[in-house]
């Protein structure tokens, strides 16, 4: 089969063309050590997952990892769901790293990294758990905001926290901190949310002193301080005046990061450009994605949008298109993507047509051209990923924290990720 060279790959994510790089080993693999913009897709998924992750059939595909029998074995099987550019990386991961290339521990750098470099460049606010403690303890006038998916907080959480996942904080912090006194802390259960969860609150001009919960719920632990578990406080619906007004701040911000919208017509056009991939991602909950969302549209909460951009997205240099009822969460997501490098775009007045449906997202099922072949493969191995459940150890979860400090020497020394945090002033 066609192979490509690490340069060549490296070039085309310089100058924005589109390619996907998949890893088809196991995720815990794909875990120790993997180029920047690499997506993990275990061989055993790749006909589960393909036609939402990679839409458009004649995008370049590179493979690598698990051999050339697993590299084969995928490029067949792309083949034969019809899609027509797929190559092996030369070398593999050896290749990537012999040529210079730089290589990544753990799961969504790209989205960890930006989070990192945007602490560094904006200089987030931030708060310790000893200090957090202390407020908490003396009944300080303050909130806690739980940025992670509501599943990850129920499971543990700050003591008096409200689950808030991050493209929420900004259509519901009026309603939680009515008086601009108040602080707003933020937090995950690492970092990246806390510090986007945290900007993005800053960003939008919130009149509230804000602070990130410096290394979360690891923090939290590791300061030996106790964490709730199977909590369910959630942030109230917004009111017509609360809702105005993060309306106009979101939009403001998404108007700095250069984000703009489009109607239904664009929308058309680009989703049958046969040369141009177009993901579409409803940026609400998955409730009210439920309860009706524009035909096409695949769930992406705004907050896990921005976490897990090479999950939802690994076509890089694809363009996004956001949608929501009211326009906040597109536009605080769409303001977070495109500093991140992507093409982004709003969809406006997304719920007023006709093309809606109901139910939750289901993924597209593969549409095959001929019979492939069925050998067993090993089931998918997931990740244990330090900053989720109850039973992590100690060195672990300190040893990622230390990992996650160096993301931003790592990118400088990688160069490919094109990410520019703007200055909302």
């Amino acid at each position: 089969m066609r192979r490509i060279s690490p340069l060549d790959v490296r070039a085309a994510l310089l100058s924005r063309e589109e390619i996907a790089l998949f890893d088809l080993r196991q995720e815990a693999d794909y875990a120790v050590a993997h180029p920047l913009f690499a997506a993990s897709l275990p061989l055993a998924r790749v006909e589960l997952e393909i036609a939402d992750r990679v839409p458009r059939r004649t995008t370049p595909i590179v493979l690598y990892g698990g051999g050339d029998d697993a590299v084969e074995q995928a490029a067949e099987r792309l083949a034969n769901l019809c899609y027509k550019d797929i190559a092996a990386l030369d070398g593999g991961l050896d290749g990537w790293r012999d040529s210079g290339g730089e290589l990544f521990r753990d799961v969504n750098v790209p989205s960890k990294a930006f989070g990192e470099l945007v602490e560094a460049w904006r200089r987030t606010p931030s708060i310790s758990p000893e200090d957090l403690k202390a407020r908490l303890d003396s009944k300080a006038d303050l909130i806690v905001l739980d940025a992670r998916r509501f599943e990850e907080y129920h499971t543990m959480s700050i003591p008096s926290s409200v689950s808030v996942p991050g493209a929420e904080l900004v259509y519901r912090v009026s309603e939680l901190a009515p008086r601009p006194e108040t602080l707003v802390v933020v937090n995950c259960a690492g970092r990246t949310r806390s510090i986007i969860g945290a900007q993005s609150l800053v960003n939008a001009g919130i009149p509230n002193p804000v602070a990130a919960l410096r290394n979360g719920t690891i923090g939290w632990t590791l300061a030996g301080f106790a964490l709730e578990h199977g909590q369910t406080r959630r942030a109230p619906a917004a009111g017509a005046e609360a809702l105005a007004l993060a309306s106009d701040r979101a939009r403001r911000v998404a108007i700095k990061a250069g984000v703009t919208r489009i109607d239904g017509a664009c929308l058309r056009e680009w989703v049958a450009d046969p040369l141009r991939t177009t993901y579409r991602f409803d940026v609400r909950t998955p409730e009210e994605f439920s309860a009706g969302h524009v035909r096409g549209f695949r769930s992406a909460p705004g907050g896990q949008l921005v976490q897990e951009a090479d999950v939802f997205a690994p076509v890089r240099g694809a363009r996004i298109v956001l949608a929501d009822n009211d326009g906040v969460r597109a536009d605080m997501t769409a303001s977070w993507l495109a500093q991140m490098g992507w093409q982004v775009y709003v969809l406006e007045h997304a719920l007023q047509t006709t093309e809606l449906e109901t139910g939750p997202w289901q993924p597209t099922p593969p549409a095959r051209a001929v019979p492939i072949r069925t050998e067993a493969v090993p089931p998918p191995v997931p990740y244990k990923r330090p900053y989720e459940g109850t039973d992590n150890p100690v060195a672990a979860m300190q040893a990622y924290l230390d990992w996650e400090y160096g993301l931003v020497e790592q990118l400088a020394r990688d160069g490919t990720h094109g990410f520019r945090p703007v200055f909302v002033s």
